[in-house]
């Protein structure tokens, strides 16, 4: 009887975390992409230098699916680049911290697209190039969103149970 309890206990768990390991590790990669991206004296560089975010992008623009979009990032290309930077910092901060998990994860999606749509677009054969799988690996967690061990599931309960009290009308 112990042991049959024990395995329901461990499936129990491995259920309840099991997409946390994934979660921690877009986390941290995006995370670490934002702060290489931070760092890196050439990123924010002009279209003279050929490694700046401006430079790839007018290289890329022609090649692919969502060039005119690429255009218009060509207009501010300074601004595009920290937006991109900025995002990849709040998608991995909202993932580790399960903060937001499911609109972290929607953003991360949505860059992974963007890098898919782009920069791996050209790849064949195309599970050589990294941005579909990453773009895959965030569906399971716009679909289960980060219910454990997250800011999520300590803020949202409390929150429903703050509205839970006040009275009907005071929801104006």
């Amino acid at each position: 009887m112990g042991g049959a309890l024990s395995r329901e206990r461990t499936k129990q768990w491995g259920t309840t975390y099991a997409l946390l390991p994934l979660r921690v590790f877009l986390g941290v990669t995006f995370i670490y992409a934002a702060c290489y991206k931070f760092t890196d004296p050439n990123y924010l560089g002009g279209l003279a230098n050929p490694q700046s975010f401006a430079s790839m992008t007018q290289a890329l623009r022609s090649s692919s699916p969502i060039g005119p979009l690429l255009s218009l990032a060509l207009h501010a290309p300074t601004a595009f680049a920290l937006a991109f930077a900025v995002g990849e910092l709040a998608v991995g901060v909202g993932t580790l911290l399960g903060l937001l998990g499911r609109l972290a994860a929607v953003g991360g999606a949505l860059l992974n697209l963007t890098l898919f749509l782009t920069v791996s677009w050209q790849t064949t054969p195309y599970f050589l190039g990294n941005d579909l799988i990453y773009l895959m690996a965030w569906l399971p967690l716009i679909l289960a969103g980060t219910p454990y061990l997250s800011l999520d599931a300590v803020l949202w309960p409390r929150l429903a149970a703050r509205r839970a009290e006040e009275p009907r009308g005071a929801r104006a």
